[in-house]
């Protein structure tokens, strides 16, 4: 408590000085309001103006990729791996550029969705059924009117939801829709939006998601096409999801505007086990539940054209039930129940000194807690204080971005000795450079060092977590170049973007076997360097007299090397599960009377282990999908009607060995919009 009191009486310093210089200008000079313009880009262009890589799929470009959530969405952007343990239940992280899941953050509507039990995040929770676009940051976003948490992460996944919008005087709209499929795929979802007033909006939103889940797959006993296989089918896969989720929308005056949001999402899935030769009939029995509310509250006022100030809080709590019923022990099964806990507020102040040059700084405050229903469990809280200044100078030419960040955090146990308080420096730098006027070509470059803290799992898991444990330590170096340009009326948008890397990643955190199979601890034995080049390319092609032709395609190149000791086997190695040639393409047909879209993902080998000897070679696989989508005006609204063929070889390939992915299936969805 007396840390909390030191830590809260600082922030009230730090706040009272950054507004003290508002307050003062408020009350001198008079204000004068301007009329509200609205100002829109394509998403395009705010990819080829970032001085970081940018990557955005559009509401339109989403539904076009034949994909049912947040995880099938990311595969399409380059650099990024998500392990995918199969099924529409299995758990899914996303890694960008092989730093690992832990250095990604996510943000929902911005504000980051945290884990400090295991500090990464499963994004196929996430539905696209309300989302308005998903965006990838490698490196930092060039906005620094942001909470200091957003300065943090190597990297960023942004999901945005839609916000409601009406036409004329209409007070209400939504949406109803409801998909089915292989496998049981049974999920209807409600949107409705309300004009409340002149001032005040509100949306609402649910979702339910069933499927049994079970798909049949080819196991193979020994070398594929050499020994035999049998036909089997994927037991313990079924999922119920259920999610609920409102905001408010309130615009008090010209120069204050806020919302606040809550959010509720539950599920019970099976846990599929490996595939196991000779024993696949019920071998896994093992159970999740997920509980997770949170609300969370933006606020944001404009004192006059030079001083902008923005709030952000959130109160999140977590609920996760683990049953293995068929363990071996003495109680005959494993059964962990974990309740983690987090309180947020963040305050930002942002100066426009003049027209070229802003400033910004920031001052974030967070407390998380985690109980488990385990004997002496150590009960941790991890109080964590960070602190950004932040600078920008933009003109037709150059765009320039830095930023130091300042992290302090105070461990505590409620049983036996907590980790040790860290503090850090972080700074970044970003530009990017238009060297002619008249073309849209750009070069552009970022430094950025970050870290990610051990987890709670890492630190106080019972004979497995190390209070030892140093932070790892990240460097991300990045050059590339963007294009832009159109081709007269037959071809209105066309961009292009390179951008070769290298990432250094210090005191990697690994888990390590001590005595057994069974018996393993945390250690920071790690050390890896990446090397990497992404390529994206976007077009619209007019068809005449037909339509659009909307195109797509990223490529990645990656050598993501092991080099923690030059005497292990294993020195400059492949990390596992990360292939050094990937890529996706996208193509949609859209006329007046229908769209079809073809997507394709695509991987070259990796290995399974971090010794890449031929046993743990994994093979290549390309993931086909096709769709056609028609529209229809109704006199109840405008409606919707899409049929879905995904992965239309029908290779039960890989992603995480024997974790089978499922084979051909299909999908079907009508919406209506009233």
């Amino acid at each position: 408590m007396n840390v909390c009191r030191k830590f809260a009486s600082i922030a009230i310093v730090v706040i009272w000085t950054s507004l003290l210089p508002v307050w003062a200008q408020t009350s001198l000079d008079s204000l004068q309001h301007l009329p509200e313009v609205v100002v829109t880009e394509r998403y395009a262009d705010r990819e080829i103006r970032s001085t970081a890589p940018m990557q955005i799929l559009s509401g339109k470009a989403i539904r076009n990729l034949n994909v049912l959530q947040v995880s099938d969405a990311v595969k399409h952007f380059s650099g990024v791996a998500v392990k995918d343990y199969g099924g529409i239940g299995g758990l899914k992280t996303v890694s960008v550029r092989s730093l690992g899941a832990a250095h990604t953050a996510v943000n929902y509507n911005g504000i980051a969705v945290t884990d400090v039990q295991t500090g990464q995040i499963d994004i196929g929770r996430f539905s696209l059924d309300n989302v308005e676009n998903i965006s990838l940051l490698s490196g930092q976003t060039d906005r620094i009117f942001q909470p200091a948490r957003a300065f943090a992460s190597a990297s960023t996944l942004n999901i945005t939801t839609s916000a409601p919008s009406f036409a004329d005087a209409k007070k209400t709209n939504g949406r109803v829709s409801v998909k089915g499929g292989s496998f049981g795929l049974f999920n209807p979802a409600l949107n409705i939006n309300a004009r409340v007033s002149e001032k005040m909006s509100a949306t609402f939103s649910s979702e339910w998601m069933s499927a049994n889940g079970s798909y049949p797959y080819v196991l193979h006993y020994g070398a594929s096409g050499i020994d035999s296989s049998s036909v089997e089918k994927r037991e313990n896969t079924d999922v119920q999801n259920l999610r609920l989720e409102s905001a408010l929308f309130v615009r008090f005056s010209e120069q204050s505007r806020g919302n606040i949001r809550l959010y509720y999402f539950q599920s019970e899935r099976g846990l599929p086990g490996a595939t196991i030769f000779y024993n696949t009939e019920n071998f896994s029995k093992q159970r999740l539940w997920d509980r997770t509310f949170f609300t969370q509250a933006h606020f944001e006022h404009t004192f006059s054209p030079k001083w902008a100030v923005q709030a952000n809080a959130k109160h999140n709590r977590g609920y996760l039930r683990y049953l293995d019923p068929t363990f071996l022990g003495a109680e005959g099964k494993i059964e962990d129940i974990f309740n983690q806990s987090e309180t947020y507020g963040s305050l930002s102040a942002l100066y426009r000194a003049f027209e070229k040059l802003s400033f910004s700084a920031s001052t974030d405050f967070s407390a998380n807690t985690m109980h488990a229903n385990r004997n002496n469990f150590a009960t941790p809280t991890r109080l964590t204080a960070q602190s950004v200044v932040a600078a920008k100078w933009v003109s037709n030419q150059l765009l320039s971005t830095a930023s130091l960040l300042y992290t302090q955090t105070f461990e505590s146990t409620r049983n036996g000795e907590p980790a040790e308080n860290r503090t850090k420096f972080s700074p970044y730098v970003s530009v990017s450079v238009k060297p002619f006027s008249d073309v849209d070509f750009r070069f552009r470059a970022f430094y950025k060092n970050s870290f990610r803290l051990p987890t709670f799992n890492d630190l106080y898991y019972p004979a497995i977590g190390m209070r030892q444990l140093l932070p790892e330590d990240a460097n991300q170096f990045n050059a590339g170049a963007t294009f832009g340009t159109s081709i007269g009326n037959a071809v209105p948008l066309l961009t292009l973007s390179a951008d070769a890397y290298q990432n250094r990643i210090k005191n990697k955190i690994v888990a390590y076997p001590t005595g057994n199979l069974h018996q393993w601890t945390m250690m920071n034995l790690g050390a890896v360097k990446i090397n990497g080049l992404d390529v994206s390319a976007e077009g619209i092609i007019k068809l005449q007299n037909t339509g659009n032709l909307v195109v797509g395609a990223t490529y990645t190149l990656q050598r993501a090397m092991d080099v923690t000791d030059s005497e292990k086997i294993t020195y400059k190695h492949q990390l596992p599960y990360t292939p050094k040639h990937s890529g996706s393409a996208r193509a949609t047909l859209e006329t007046s009377w229908f769209h079809v879209a073809y997507a394709v993902l695509w991987s070259g080998q990796r290995f399974s282990n971090r010794y890449n000897g031929n046993e743990f070679r994994m093979s290549g696989y390309s993931d086909h999908s096709v769709s056609v989508a028609k529209s229809l005006n109704t006199r109840f609204g405008k409606a919707d009607l899409s049929v879905e063929a995904l992965n239309l070889a029908g290779k039960n390939y890989e992603i995480v060995r024997n974790y089978p992915m499922p084979g051909r299936s299909f999908r079907a969805n009508l919406s209506l919009n009233f």
